[in-house]
Protein backbone atom coordinates (compact mmCIF):
# COMPACT_ATOMS: atom_id res chain seq x y z
CA UNK A 1 0.00 0.00 0.00
CA UNK A 2 1.41 3.39 -0.98
CA UNK A 3 2.18 5.98 1.67
CA UNK A 4 0.01 9.10 1.52
CA UNK A 5 1.77 12.39 2.23
CA UNK A 6 -0.21 15.05 4.06
CA UNK A 7 0.29 18.43 2.35
CA UNK A 8 -0.79 21.92 3.43
CA UNK A 9 -3.70 23.71 1.78
CA UNK A 10 -1.23 25.97 -0.03
CA UNK A 11 0.01 22.93 -1.98
CA UNK A 12 -3.01 23.33 -4.26
CA UNK A 13 -1.62 26.69 -5.36
CA UNK A 14 1.87 25.20 -5.73
CA UNK A 15 0.61 22.58 -8.19
CA UNK A 16 -0.90 25.25 -10.41
CA UNK A 17 2.13 27.53 -10.17
CA UNK A 18 4.42 24.63 -11.02
CA UNK A 19 2.30 23.82 -14.07
CA UNK A 20 2.43 27.41 -15.33
CA UNK A 21 6.19 27.41 -14.79
CA UNK A 22 6.56 24.28 -16.91
CA UNK A 23 4.53 25.85 -19.72
CA UNK A 24 6.73 28.92 -19.57
CA UNK A 25 9.81 26.70 -19.80
CA UNK A 26 8.61 24.87 -22.93
CA UNK A 27 5.57 26.70 -24.33
CA UNK A 28 5.90 25.57 -27.93
CA UNK A 29 6.66 21.89 -27.40
CA UNK A 30 4.02 21.39 -24.70
CA UNK A 31 1.53 23.57 -26.56
CA UNK A 32 2.05 21.50 -29.71
CA UNK A 33 0.95 18.36 -27.84
CA UNK A 34 -2.20 20.16 -26.73
CA UNK A 35 -2.84 21.31 -30.30
CA UNK A 36 -2.51 17.74 -31.61
CA UNK A 37 -5.03 16.55 -29.01
CA UNK A 38 -7.28 19.47 -29.90
CA UNK A 39 -7.10 18.60 -33.60
CA UNK A 40 -8.17 15.03 -32.85
CA UNK A 41 -11.10 16.28 -30.76
CA UNK A 42 -12.20 18.85 -33.34
CA UNK A 43 -11.99 16.35 -36.19
CA UNK A 44 -14.13 13.90 -34.22
CA UNK A 45 -16.78 16.60 -33.76
CA UNK A 46 -16.61 17.65 -37.40
CA UNK A 47 -17.04 14.00 -38.46
CA UNK A 48 -20.60 14.23 -37.10
CA UNK A 49 -21.42 16.61 -39.96
CA UNK A 50 -20.31 14.08 -42.57
CA UNK A 51 -21.79 10.98 -40.98
CA UNK A 52 -23.46 10.72 -37.59
CA UNK A 53 -22.53 7.06 -37.08
CA UNK A 54 -18.92 7.62 -38.04
CA UNK A 55 -18.79 10.75 -35.88
CA UNK A 56 -20.12 8.91 -32.83
CA UNK A 57 -17.60 6.13 -33.43
CA UNK A 58 -14.76 8.66 -33.62
CA UNK A 59 -15.85 10.33 -30.39
CA UNK A 60 -16.09 6.96 -28.66
CA UNK A 61 -12.56 6.06 -29.80
CA UNK A 62 -11.26 9.43 -28.61
CA UNK A 63 -12.95 8.97 -25.23
CA UNK A 64 -11.26 5.57 -24.85
CA UNK A 65 -7.93 7.12 -25.82
CA UNK A 66 -8.37 9.93 -23.28
CA UNK A 67 -6.43 8.32 -20.37
CA UNK A 68 -3.70 7.14 -22.77
CA UNK A 69 -3.27 10.61 -24.28
CA UNK A 70 -3.24 12.22 -20.84
CA UNK A 71 -0.57 9.73 -19.78
CA UNK A 72 1.43 10.88 -22.80
CA UNK A 73 1.02 14.51 -21.69
CA UNK A 74 2.28 13.53 -18.25
CA UNK A 75 5.30 11.82 -19.79
CA UNK A 76 6.12 14.98 -21.75
CA UNK A 77 5.65 17.11 -18.64
CA UNK A 78 8.10 14.98 -16.69
CA UNK A 79 10.61 15.24 -19.54
CA UNK A 80 10.42 19.03 -19.39
CA UNK A 81 10.57 19.03 -15.59
CA UNK A 82 13.80 17.02 -15.73
CA UNK A 83 15.37 19.29 -18.32
CA UNK A 84 14.69 17.31 -21.48
CA UNK A 85 12.62 18.29 -24.51
CA UNK A 86 8.99 17.29 -25.04
CA UNK A 87 8.35 15.55 -28.34
CA UNK A 88 5.05 15.08 -30.26
CA UNK A 89 5.62 11.32 -30.06
CA UNK A 90 5.33 11.52 -26.26
CA UNK A 91 1.59 12.09 -26.61
CA UNK A 92 1.20 8.55 -27.99
CA UNK A 93 3.85 6.98 -25.76
CA UNK A 94 1.32 5.02 -23.68
CA UNK A 95 -0.39 3.42 -26.70
CA UNK A 96 2.45 0.91 -26.94
CA UNK A 97 3.11 0.55 -23.21
CA UNK A 98 2.43 -2.39 -20.91
CA UNK A 99 0.28 -0.27 -18.61
CA UNK A 100 -2.28 0.72 -21.27
CA UNK A 101 -4.92 -1.70 -19.83
CA UNK A 102 -4.47 -0.12 -16.39
CA UNK A 103 -4.99 3.32 -17.90
CA UNK A 104 -8.19 2.16 -19.58
CA UNK A 105 -9.37 0.87 -16.20
CA UNK A 106 -9.60 4.49 -15.01
CA UNK A 107 -12.65 4.82 -17.28
CA UNK A 108 -14.59 2.31 -15.17
CA UNK A 109 -15.87 4.89 -12.62
CA UNK A 110 -17.24 7.00 -15.47
CA UNK A 111 -18.96 4.02 -17.09
CA UNK A 112 -20.42 2.89 -13.75
CA UNK A 113 -21.63 6.41 -12.93
CA UNK A 114 -23.23 6.80 -16.37
CA UNK A 115 -25.04 3.48 -15.98
CA UNK A 116 -26.26 4.13 -12.43
CA UNK A 117 -27.31 7.71 -13.13
CA UNK A 118 -29.08 6.65 -16.31
CA UNK A 119 -31.09 4.04 -14.44
CA UNK A 120 -31.86 6.49 -11.62
CA UNK A 121 -33.03 9.10 -14.12
CA UNK A 122 -35.54 6.67 -15.64
CA UNK A 123 -36.71 5.42 -12.23
CA UNK A 124 -37.01 8.86 -10.63
CA UNK A 125 -38.50 10.77 -13.56
CA UNK A 126 -40.22 8.07 -15.62
CA UNK A 127 -40.17 7.43 -19.38
CA UNK A 128 -43.25 9.54 -20.10
CA UNK A 129 -41.95 12.60 -18.24
CA UNK A 130 -38.51 12.18 -19.82
CA UNK A 131 -40.18 12.35 -23.23
CA UNK A 132 -42.03 15.45 -22.10
CA UNK A 133 -38.75 16.94 -20.84
CA UNK A 134 -37.12 16.36 -24.23
CA UNK A 135 -40.04 18.10 -25.94
CA UNK A 136 -39.79 21.06 -23.54
CA UNK A 137 -36.05 21.41 -24.15
CA UNK A 138 -36.63 21.32 -27.92
CA UNK A 139 -39.32 24.02 -27.64
CA UNK A 140 -37.09 26.21 -25.46
CA UNK A 141 -34.23 25.88 -27.97
CA UNK A 142 -36.56 26.78 -30.82
CA UNK A 143 -37.85 29.79 -28.90
CA UNK A 144 -34.30 30.95 -28.12
CA UNK A 145 -33.30 30.69 -31.78
CA UNK A 146 -36.26 32.77 -32.91
CA UNK A 147 -35.69 35.36 -30.19
CA UNK A 148 -39.08 34.81 -28.54
CA UNK A 149 -40.03 34.58 -24.86
CA UNK A 150 -40.32 31.09 -23.34
CA UNK A 151 -43.69 30.04 -21.97
CA UNK A 152 -43.47 29.68 -18.14
CA UNK A 153 -46.09 26.94 -18.29
CA UNK A 154 -43.58 24.66 -20.02
CA UNK A 155 -41.25 24.68 -17.03
CA UNK A 156 -44.03 24.53 -14.42
CA UNK A 157 -45.15 21.16 -15.75
CA UNK A 158 -41.73 19.59 -15.19
CA UNK A 159 -40.87 17.49 -12.08
CA UNK A 160 -38.41 20.12 -10.86
CA UNK A 161 -37.89 18.58 -7.42
CA UNK A 162 -36.92 15.16 -8.76
CA UNK A 163 -34.74 16.72 -11.45
CA UNK A 164 -32.93 18.79 -8.83
CA UNK A 165 -32.36 15.69 -6.68
CA UNK A 166 -30.95 13.86 -9.71
CA UNK A 167 -28.66 16.81 -10.45
CA UNK A 168 -27.35 16.63 -6.89
CA UNK A 169 -26.57 12.95 -7.45
CA UNK A 170 -24.81 13.85 -10.68
CA UNK A 171 -22.73 16.47 -8.86
CA UNK A 172 -21.81 13.93 -6.14
CA UNK A 173 -20.82 11.39 -8.82
CA UNK A 174 -18.57 13.95 -10.54
CA UNK A 175 -16.81 14.70 -7.25
CA UNK A 176 -16.34 10.99 -6.53
CA UNK A 177 -14.92 10.34 -10.01
CA UNK A 178 -12.56 13.28 -9.60
CA UNK A 179 -11.23 11.91 -6.32
CA UNK A 180 -10.78 8.44 -7.80
CA UNK A 181 -8.90 9.56 -10.90
CA UNK A 182 -7.15 12.83 -9.99
CA UNK A 183 -3.66 11.33 -9.55
CA UNK A 184 -4.44 7.79 -10.70
CA UNK A 185 -2.85 8.16 -14.16
CA UNK A 186 0.58 9.32 -12.89
CA UNK A 187 0.41 6.63 -10.20
CA UNK A 188 0.08 4.07 -13.01
CA UNK A 189 2.70 5.61 -15.30
CA UNK A 190 5.32 6.61 -12.72
CA UNK A 191 4.25 4.68 -9.63
CA UNK A 192 3.96 1.33 -11.39
CA UNK A 193 0.58 0.50 -9.84
CA UNK A 194 -2.38 -1.19 -11.48
CA UNK A 195 -5.52 0.69 -12.37
CA UNK A 196 -7.63 -0.30 -9.34
CA UNK A 197 -4.76 0.25 -6.90
CA UNK A 198 -3.96 3.63 -8.46
CA UNK A 199 -7.58 4.78 -8.16
CA UNK A 200 -7.68 3.64 -4.54
CA UNK A 201 -4.45 5.55 -3.85
CA UNK A 202 -5.85 8.63 -5.62
CA UNK A 203 -9.04 8.53 -3.54
CA UNK A 204 -7.12 8.17 -0.26
CA UNK A 205 -4.66 10.92 -1.18
CA UNK A 206 -7.39 13.36 -2.21
CA UNK A 207 -9.55 12.68 0.86
CA UNK A 208 -6.59 13.23 3.17
CA UNK A 209 -5.75 16.48 1.39
CA UNK A 210 -9.20 17.93 0.74
CA UNK A 211 -8.17 21.51 1.58
CA UNK A 212 -5.35 21.42 -0.96
CA UNK A 213 -7.76 19.99 -3.53
CA UNK A 214 -10.28 22.74 -2.80
CA UNK A 215 -7.65 25.47 -3.16
CA UNK A 216 -6.45 23.94 -6.41
CA UNK A 217 -9.90 23.73 -8.01
CA UNK A 218 -10.86 27.26 -6.96
CA UNK A 219 -7.65 28.69 -8.43
CA UNK A 220 -7.98 26.49 -11.51
CA UNK A 221 -11.49 27.82 -12.13
CA UNK A 222 -10.23 31.40 -11.87
CA UNK A 223 -7.28 30.70 -14.18
CA UNK A 224 -9.41 28.94 -16.79
CA UNK A 225 -11.99 31.71 -16.70
CA UNK A 226 -9.30 34.32 -17.36
CA UNK A 227 -7.71 32.19 -20.08
CA UNK A 228 -11.03 31.60 -21.82
CA UNK A 229 -11.78 35.33 -21.91
CA UNK A 230 -8.39 36.10 -23.45
CA UNK A 231 -8.68 33.31 -26.01
CA UNK A 232 -12.23 34.29 -26.95
CA UNK A 233 -11.15 37.88 -27.53
CA UNK A 234 -8.35 36.70 -29.81
CA UNK A 235 -10.75 34.33 -31.59
CA UNK A 236 -13.15 37.23 -32.22
CA UNK A 237 -10.39 39.14 -33.98
CA UNK A 238 -9.56 36.07 -36.08
CA UNK A 239 -13.26 35.62 -36.82
CA UNK A 240 -13.52 39.17 -38.18
CA UNK A 241 -10.54 38.55 -40.47
CA UNK A 242 -10.96 34.92 -41.55
CA UNK A 243 -14.57 34.00 -40.72
CA UNK A 244 -16.40 32.14 -37.92
CA UNK A 245 -15.12 28.66 -38.84
CA UNK A 246 -11.47 29.66 -38.58
CA UNK A 247 -12.23 31.58 -35.38
CA UNK A 248 -13.79 28.49 -33.84
CA UNK A 249 -10.79 26.33 -34.76
CA UNK A 250 -8.34 28.88 -33.38
CA UNK A 251 -10.31 29.16 -30.14
CA UNK A 252 -10.50 25.40 -29.58
CA UNK A 253 -6.87 24.71 -30.47
CA UNK A 254 -5.48 27.54 -28.34
CA UNK A 255 -7.57 26.42 -25.39
CA UNK A 256 -6.31 22.86 -25.69
CA UNK A 257 -2.72 24.09 -26.18
CA UNK A 258 -2.86 25.71 -22.74
CA UNK A 259 -5.33 23.64 -20.73
CA UNK A 260 -3.95 20.15 -21.39
CA UNK A 261 -0.30 20.95 -20.44
CA UNK A 262 -1.62 22.95 -17.49
CA UNK A 263 -3.69 20.05 -16.17
CA UNK A 264 -0.92 17.53 -16.81
CA UNK A 265 1.64 19.67 -15.00
CA UNK A 266 -0.62 20.28 -12.02
CA UNK A 267 -1.55 16.59 -11.71
CA UNK A 268 2.11 15.58 -12.03
CA UNK A 269 3.12 17.86 -9.16
CA UNK A 270 0.10 16.82 -7.09
CA UNK A 271 1.00 13.14 -7.51
CA UNK A 272 4.64 13.78 -6.66
CA UNK A 273 3.74 15.61 -3.46
CA UNK A 274 0.96 13.30 -2.27
CA UNK A 275 2.11 9.89 -3.53
CA UNK A 276 5.49 10.19 -5.23
CA UNK A 277 7.58 10.61 -2.12
CA UNK A 278 7.70 14.40 -2.24
CA UNK A 279 11.41 14.25 -2.96
CA UNK A 280 11.43 17.74 -4.42
CA UNK A 281 9.31 20.67 -3.38
CA UNK A 282 6.97 21.79 -6.10
CA UNK A 283 7.47 25.38 -5.05
CA UNK A 284 11.23 25.04 -5.44
CA UNK A 285 10.82 23.43 -8.85
CA UNK A 286 8.45 26.15 -9.99
CA UNK A 287 10.81 28.87 -8.78
CA UNK A 288 13.73 27.23 -10.62
CA UNK A 289 11.73 27.11 -13.86
CA UNK A 290 10.65 30.74 -13.50
CA UNK A 291 14.22 31.88 -12.91
CA UNK A 292 15.35 29.89 -15.95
Amino acid sequence: MSNINKVPASAGAEWLLGAFALIRKAPLSLGLLGVIWGLLSTLAVQAMVLNVTFGLFMQLVLALLGPLLFAGMLWAVREVDEGRAAQPSHLFHSLRSDYAPSLLATLLPQLAAALVLGVLLVVMIGPAELQHLAEVVAKLQETAQTGGQPDPALVQALPVGRLFLWMLMLFAAVILMSLLTFVAVPDIVFGGNGGITAMRNSFRACVQNLLAMLVFYVLLFIALFALSIGIQMLAMVVQLVAGPTVGMWVSNLLLMAVVMPLMAGAVFYAWRQMLGGGAESTTSAAQAHLEA
